[in-house]
């Protein structure tokens, strides 16, 4: 049976916002998530009340530098990557969204794939603080947010993935068919329920605080 976390331990849990930058949720941005951008208020009112109780935030941030000696595939897989004109690193576009942005000392996590702990000091951070216990929210559901959720337990971290603080896209179809963004979030939270994380809303990640 999938495992369950009862209890949110504030000394021991960190809220991971993966890849809320402007060239994902701004309006008009090449790669934008409209399902990302309309859970911001539901995030940023997550992570409020996280600070508050004293629960670690760290955010990652998907960027390329500009001459693409990190690219790997990505040329071949997003327009906007290949022609430089989307995340590239140190360009506003790269930065997170300006509704999460991160608190007074709080890190951002430069990566160059799908997962935050691929090629990242991320998990270094982690069990530097002493977190056993992870909570995903962030763009893409099915991508950089399951990447992540993935590694984090393969590292023996136990994986909260808030439902309604997490979305992506409506995926064109490339030769299997296409499927809108609720399609996509809702099989992907069906996949991760059962192999990788608890899956709950972020009033239910909440009410587990301190329990």
């Amino acid at each position: 049976m999938p495992y369950q976390i009862d209890r949110i331990n504030p000394a021991t849990t960190a809220v991971i916002v993966v890849d809320m930058q402007n060239d994902f949720v701004a309006e008009g941005a090449q790669l934008r998530s409209a399902q990302a951008a309309a859970m911001v208020p539901t995030l940023a009112r997550t992570l409020a009340t996280c600070r508050e109780r004293g629960i670690r935030v760290i955010y990652t941030a998907h960027v390329h530098r500009r001459d693409g000696c990190d690219m790997g595939l990505y040329d071949d897989l997003y327009g906007p990557i290949a022609d430089r004109t989307a995340l590239v690193d140190e360009t506003p576009g790269s930065e997170i969204f300006a509704a999460l942005a991160p608190a007074a000392g709080e890190h951002v996590v430069k990566k160059h794939r799908y997962s935050g702990f691929f090629a990242t000091d991320l998990d270094l951070i982690l069990r530097e603080w002493g977190i056993d216990t992870v909570a995903i929210t962030g763009t893409t559901t099915e991508n950089c947010c399951h990447a992540t959720a993935r590694d984090a337990m393969f590292r023996n971290y136990k994986v909260a993935f808030l439902s309604d603080a997490t979305g992506t896209f409506d995926y064109p179809d490339v030769g299997q068919g296409a499927m809108p963004a609720e399609a996509v979030h809702q099989a992907t939270l069906t996949i991760l329920a059962f192999s990788t994380a608890h899956v709950m809303t972020s009033e239910e990640f909440v009410a587990r605080i301190g329990r």
